[in-house]
């Protein structure tokens, strides 16, 4: 089986898992995965019903790789709490992943702190605020020399952005390399001057984003669909 049928399979079925992941998206964290050897560990934070979770363990699988999904299940219509939780499991097990999949019902900013194991790949789609995505970059502290970690709704979200303005552009630990929509991908490495004005090419795509979000909230979408964005959701 060619890598680009394994990849087209296992969208099949990420895809019909309810998210807001993109082909595209998912193309980018089937590749980071599949880059990975046996024995290796990837952590997921921020699973909600299992779409990315699907493609990476499916990835994961295929190198003899493991997924640790963290996500809390907060109660609420934003979140969805147990119901959720169901519903990812239910996910994994339909995906034959459960065996490939370990499941951690903890705030990510909890479990890091005892958290002790080695981390091949980190990827980062929780909670959106400055705070919590700085701290959740922090896991990178257990990532091997070089590894990458792949963020969801980069220069999308203010919080997530102000958070790379402040450790990736500001900072000497994080590299930027590339994105696929908002789905940014950055290394473990020391940045020159090269990478950090990567970031800054940014930011007329990141003002673009939070002017279409107001748009939306004033309930202008013919105005957005102006700028390129045809849809109901923010831009991911």
């Amino acid at each position: 089986m060619t890598s680009s049928t394994a990849f087209e399979q296992a969208w099949e079925l990420g895809d019909q898992v309810p998210g807001w992941l993109t082909v595209d998206q998912a193309a980018m964290l089937w590749r980071a995965a599949s880059r990975l050897g046996p024995g290796a560990r990837i952590v997921e934070i921020g699973s909600h019903q299992g779409r990315s979770t699907t493609v990476l363990g499916l990835a994961a699988r295929s190198v003899g790789a493991t997924v640790v999904a963290v996500d809390p299940f907060v109660e609420g219509k934003l979140f969805g709490g147990t119901s959720t939780r169901a519903r990812l499991e239910r996910n994994v097990s339909r995906a034959g992943l459960a065996d490939v999949v370990r499941l951690e019902a903890e705030y990510s900013t909890r479990l890091r702190k005892r958290w002790n194991e080695r981390i091949d790949l980190l990827y980062i789609d929780g909670k959106h605020d400055y705070w919590t995505y700085t701290d959740d970059m922090l896991w990178s502290e257990n990532l091997v020399p070089d590894g990458e970690i792949l963020v969801h709704d980069a220069f999308s979200s203010i919080g997530v952005t102000s958070g790379i303005l402040a450790k990736v552009l500001c900072g000497n630990r994080y590299v930027y390399v590339d994105r696929a929509g908002s789905l940014a991908r950055f290394r473990l490495a020391q940045p020159d001057w090269a990478d950090r004005r990567r970031v800054l090419a940014e930011m007329p795509w990141f003002l673009r984003n939070v002017g279409i979000k107001v748009l939306l909230r004033l309930r202008l979408r013919p105005v957005a669909r102006f700028f390129g964005h045809d849809g109901e959701y923010d831009p991911y």
